[in-house]
């Protein structure tokens, strides 16, 4: 039973077994997410298609764990991925 458990917790991408190997371009996308930008937006800004934005954020959501973009914001925040008016900042 309890390797079915943690199978599943593999396989679903749980928070707790999350996969930090986020891509430079994933890092740029979480930022500008941050900025409050929609994926058009984030599409235009970095002279690429939506969906190529939008494959890039599903990609992030499995890496992290998240399930929104709330989520996504305060799991870059917690992991040093973003800083906010000086708080919770990193040497990124």
């Amino acid at each position: 039973m309890d390797s079915d458990r943690s199978k599943g917790a593999s396989q679903a991408g749980s928070l707790g077994q999350v996969r930090h190997d986020l891509s430079e371009r994933e890092i740029e996308i979480i930022e500008l997410v941050a900025q409050g930008l929609t994926n058009q937006e984030i599409a235009a800004t970095l002279t690429i298609s939506k969906r190529t934005v939008d494959n890039h954020v599903s990609n992030i959501f499995t890496k992290t764990g998240a399930k929104n973009r709330v989520a996504l914001l305060n799991w870059a925040m917690d992991h040093g991925k973003i800083c906010r008016d000086g708080f919770n900042c990193c040497s990124l």
